[in-house]
């Protein structure tokens, strides 16, 4: 997931980088000594796992830490599946080919006991400039075990011409009796994608059917005590908020009607497509897309970025961060723990980067102010949501994912679906999965 440049404070953009790197350097220049040499011993490349397409948000920090230390760094690019299989191999035997990985958020209850502790890089300073969510997803069983190397969430993507047009604006408050405005709450949302619904040519919204991850958002907006399971591991997944947020969710499709047929197979990048092609007036999605739109697409130009909408509970999104994390088999513990704190002091090299994430709240802000990283204020507010929250650390929440809630979204958006039957049986699947 994607974006791209920042101020901050009176500061020029180059000035910004100086000094958010500045301890960083400092501790790697008392680390290694004058001559750049690297600590931990070992020598060799720095080795990185990381699946293709994720390198690019580590190339600039890794070509800084070499002109810093002399040390090369190399990456070894894997497709999602087959990193996966690589860690659970590696890491799961205890020889490993690599100093560091980049590992999705969702991996790492799986594989903390293979990986080394990172609690002495997690001090005040470090925590206060990282959203809470991603603090809180670092640990497991009360130990960090990878280091937030960028994240992305949600937020709320609307046709400005459409928005912007005082026609639409007169129509719109004559028929709900309030101004048009990006919607900010699910009630204002739906009336928005009623309003926009022209038959088949422009539909309010999209429902996704075949990804969780907007449904889980609904259900920390309606004040879920977390998503599917509780901070206690209870199962929960057929309480009143679970139920809220799938009635919203679906009856956008299957009730009020705003959102195109087909829904159940509706994935992120069918989602991405109806709205780049206009064919639909709002889209929920990842912030990275915003400097993605092509100019050979119609709303080129014609787009704004909003925080995600919020519910009972407030602004709420689930966040998809990566993190760097070391196995503790490793046998250049010492120098991996290094690169990942020089990769936390400069995290706003990340930016410069074809996903343009990073996942410092100074690195963002830094940006944000800048044309063409219009985004990056929604990204802010909508991860520093009262209801943002890190997924359940449990080494079965991709089987949940797959095998359950993916499952009972696609059947809810069938005609008639009874929703509390379904989160009812969904309760008994998942507590198969987490005995």
């Amino acid at each position: 997931m994607r974006s791209d440049s920042g101020a901050r404070a009176g500061l020029s953009r180059r000035g910004f980088l100086r000094i958010g790197g500045a301890t960083g350097l400092a501790a790697l220049a008392t680390a290694c000594g004058a001559g750049g040499g690297a600590a931990g011993g070992g020598s060799g490349p720095l080795s990185i796992l990381c699946e293709a397409g994720g390198k690019s948000e580590l190339t600039k920090i890794a070509e800084a830490y070499t002109r810093r230390t002399g040390r090369e760094v190399t990456f070894v690019e894997l497709p999602y599946e087959g990193l996966f299989d690589r860690l659970n191999s590696e890491l799961t035997s205890g020889s490993v080919s690599f100093d560091l990985a980049a590992l999705d958020a969702v991996w790492l209850a799986t594989f903390a006991g293979a990986l080394a502790p990172l609690d002495e890089l997690f001090g005040e300073r470090v925590r206060a400039d990282l959203f809470p969510a991603l603090v809180r997803e670092a640990q497991v069983d009360g130990t960090f075990v990878g280091m937030p190397a960028w994240t992305n969430a949600e937020v709320l993507f609307y046709r400005t011409d459409l928005f912007d047009d005082p026609g639409e604006a007169r129509a719109f408050e004559r028929e709900f009796g309030r101004p048009l405005r990006p919607p900010t709450t699910w009630r204002e949302f739906q009336d928005a994608a009623t309003f926009f619904t022209r038959g088949t040519d422009l539909y309010g919204t999209d429902v996704k059917g075949a990804v969780e991850t907007e449904w889980l958002a609904h259900v920390l907006q309606a004040g879920a005590d977390g998503m599917v399971l509780d901070r206690d591991g209870r199962v929960i997944i057929d309480d009143d908020a679970h139920l809220a947020a799938l009635r919203f969710h679906s009856d956008l499709a299957t009730r009020l009607g705003v959102s195109p047929p087909g829904g159940a197979q509706l994935d992120w990048a069918g989602a991405q497509n109806l709205f780049t092609q206009g064919k639909t007036a709002m889209m929920r999605f990842w912030a990275h897309a915003y400097p993605l739109i092509g100019e050979d697409s119609p709303v080129h130009g014609k787009v704004g970025v909003a925080p995600m909408i919020g519910g009972d509970a407030g602004i709420g999104a689930v966040p998809g961060p990566w993190y760097l994390a070391a196995p503790a088999s490793g046998a250049r513990t010492d120098l991996a723990l290094e690169f990942v704190e020089f990769a936390y002091e400069n995290n706003v090299l990340a930016v410069d980067s074809s996903l343009g994430l990073a996942a410092r709240r100074s690195a963002l802000e830094s940006y944000a102010s800048e044309p063409g990283y219009e985004h990056f204020e929604a990204l802010l507010t909508t991860l520093s949501g009262p209801a943002t929250a890190a997924r359940p650390a449990h080494p079965s929440w991709q089987r949940i994912v797959d095998d359950v809630l993916v499952p009972t979204l696609q059947r809810s958006l069938t005609p008639d679906a009874d929703y509390a039957a379904l989160l009812a049986t969904a309760r008994e699947d998942v507590e198969r999965l987490v005995q």
